[in-house]
C-alpha cells in the first residue's frame, strides 16, 4: 500500500510543482509574453501567500477527515478539486482564471497533503524503526512528481504558452485520481475510520460558521481589506494565530493524556525550527525563481533552458539521495540521531546554502553549476527535516488528533512558505550580499540554538526519537 500512496502523491506533486514552476512568471511576465503583467514584487508575494494558503488549508482537510469523512475519502475528493483548479488556470483567461484556479488547488492540495501523510502513518506502528525509512521512500515519490512536472510544464509554456502548461498539470492530476480510484479499496480499515466523529447535532452549527467565514472573506475582498499587496501579511498573521489556537485546543482536550501533552509541548520548538527552514527553502518559488529568470546563464549549446527547469534540480537530488538517507536511518536503527539534532543540522546546512550565494553577487551571468551546488545543500537540509518532520508528527500525535497533528506540521510549512513571499520584498538583485548574509546567519543561529536545547526537548518527547 505504500506504493499506492507513493503513486498518488507523485501525480499530485507533478501537477502542483508543474503549475507552481511557471506561476510567478505567468503573473509578472507582460501580456505580450502571455502573462498578466503584475508587478514582480506583488507577484512573488502572491506566490508565497498562495503556498502558505495551501499548507494552511491542511487544517481544514485534517478536521474534515478526523471529524466527518475519514482520511481516505477526503483525499479522493481533494484530488477532484485540484484537477478542477488546474483546468480553471488552463481554460479561463486573466485574473478570474488565476483566482479560481489558485483557490481550488489551494483547498484541494491542503486536503490531500495532510491525509496522504496520515495514511502512510497507518501503515506502521509508532515504534516501528522502519517508519522514517518508509516516509523517506514516500517523500521520494513526491519528488519524482516534482522533477517531471516543471520540466514538462516549463517546456510547454515556452513552446505553446502558459495555458497549455497548466493543462498538462490537469492531466497529471487526472492520472493520479484514476490510479487512486482503482486502488483505494485496498487501504487498511484504519484509513476509512473517522477518528473523532462530530455529533450530528453540531452539523448545523458548523455549516453556519463555514458560511459566515466565506461571507466575511468575500466582503473583505470587496472592500479591499484583502488585496494582492497585503495578502502575504494576512496569511502570516492568520497562520500564527491558527498555530497558537491549534496548540491550545490539543493541549486542553480532556482526552489528551499527560504523556501525550508532554509530547505536544516538545513539538513547539520543532514547529518553530520547521517554519524557519521552510521560509528559506520555499524561496525556490519566489527569490530563486526570480534569480533563475534574471541572474542565471541558462544557455546550453545555444539553447536557453526554461527558467522553471531550475525547480527540477532539487527533486533530482531528492530522488538520488532519499534512498541513501532511508538506508542510513534503517541501518543505524536506534542509534540514529534524534529529531532535534536532525532539525538543527538541517537549519545549519540551509544557512550555509544561502551564504554560498555571496561569492556570485554582482556577477553578470551566474553559471548554472552554481545554483546546482546550492540546491544540493537545499536537498541535504530538506532530507534532514521534511520527511523526518512528517514522521514525527504522526508519532507525537495524541490518538484523537492523528491527522490534525500532521496538519499542525504543515502549518509550520504554511508559515514558512508565506514568509518566503514576505522576505522576497527585501531581495535586491543589484545588492544581494546583505540579503543572503542575513538570512544565512539567522538560519545557522536557529540551528545552533536548537542543538543546545536537544536534551530538554528529548525529555518532553517521552520516549519518541
Amino acid at each position: 500500500m505504500l506504493l499506492n500512496l507513493f503513486s498518488v502523491e507523485l501525480w499530485e506533486r507533478f501537477s502542483f510543482y508543474g503549475m507552481q514552476g511557471i506561476l510567478a512568471y505567468y503573473m509578472y511576465y507582460s501580456v505580450t509574453q502571455g502573462g498578466l503583467g503584475i508587478d514582480e514584487g506583488t507577484a512573488l508575494g502572491i506566490v508565497g501567500a498562495y503556498g502558505g494558503g495551501v499548507y494552511l488549508s491542511t487544517i481544514l482537510g485534517a478536521w474534515v477527515a478526523d471529524r466527518l469523512m475519514g482520511s481516505e475519502r477526503v483525499l479522493f475528493y481533494s484530488a477532484i478539486l485540484i484537477m478542477a483548479g488546474h483546468l480553471s488556470l488552463a481554460l479561463i483567461p486573466g485574473t478570474a482564471g488565476l483566482a479560481a484556479g489558485l483557490i481550488l488547488i489551494g483547498i484541494g492540495s491542503g486536503g490531500l497533503k495532510a491525509n496522504a501523510t496520515s495514511l502512510v502513518g497507518t501503515l506502521y506502528a509508532k515504534d516501528d524503526e522502519r517508519r522514517d525509512a518508509g516516509f523517506s521512500i514516500f517523500y521520494m515519490g513526491i519528488n519524482i512528481g516534482g522533477l517531471i512536472g516543471p520540466l514538462i510544464t516549463g517546456w510547454l509554456q515556452v513552446t505553446w504558452g502558459f495555458h497549455v502548461g497548466f493543462a498538462a498539470a490537469a492531466v497529471g492530476m487526472a492520472l493520479g485520481l484514476l490510479q487512486y480510484g482503482l486502488t483505494r479499496k485496498n487501504l487498511p480499515e484504519t484509513a476509512h475510520r473517522v477518528a473523532n466523529p462530530l455529533p450530528k447535532t453540531q452539523y448545523a452549527k458548523v455549516g453556519i460558521l463555514a458560511a459566515a467565514a466565506v461571507v466575511v472573506i468575500v466582503l473583505a475582498v470587496a472592500f479591499k481589506l484583502i488585496t494582492a499587496e497585503n495578502l502575504k501579511w494576512i496569511i502570516v498573521t492568520f497562520v500564527i494565530l491558527a498555530a497558537i489556537a491549534y496548540f491550545a485546543v490539543i493541549l486542553s482536550n480532556k482526552s489528551v493524556t499527560g504523556v501525550d501533552r508532554s509530547r505536544v509541548y516538545s513539538f513547539i520548538p520543532l514547529f518553530l525550527a520547521s517554519a524557519v527552514f521552510w521560509s528559506l527553502f520555499q524561496q525556490q518559488f519566489t527569490v530563486i525563481a526570480l534569480y533563475a529568470d534574471k541572474r542565471l546563464d541558462r544557455s546550453i549549446l545555444g539553447w536557453e533552458v526554461p527558467a522553471s527547469w531550475v525547480t527540477s534540480i532539487n527533486p533530482v537530488f531528492i530522488i538520488v539521495l532519499a534512498g541513501v538517507f532511508a538506508a542510513i536511518w534503517t541501518k543505524w536503527g536506534a542509534r540514529q540521531p534524534g529529531t532535534p539534532v536532525k532539525f538543527s543540522v538541517s537549519l545549519v546546512v540551509m544557512g550555509l546554502a544561502y551564504l554560498a550565494f555571496i561569492p556570485f553577487s554582482g556577477m553578470a551571468a551566474v553559471p548554472m553549476m552554481a545554483i546546482v551546488g546550492i540546491l544540493l545543500l537545499f536537498t541535504v537540509a530538506e532530507l534532514m527535516l521534511s520527511p523526518v518532520g512528517l514522521s514525527l508528527a504522526t508519532k507525537l500525535a495524541p490518538a484523537a488528533f492523528q491527522t490534525q497533528m500532521v496538519a499542525l506540521f504543515f502549518l509550520s510549512v504554511s508559515l514558512g512558505t508565506a514568509m518566503s513571499g514576505v522576505l522576497a520584498q527585501w531581495y535586491d538583485p543589484a545588492n544581494e550580499t546583505p540579503y543572503f548574509l542575513a538570512i544565512g546567519l539567522v538560519s545557522i543561529g536557529f540551528g545552533v540554538a536548537l542543538f543546545l536545547a536537544k536534551k530538554p526537548i528529548k525529555k518532553l518527547m517521552a520516549g519518541i526519537m
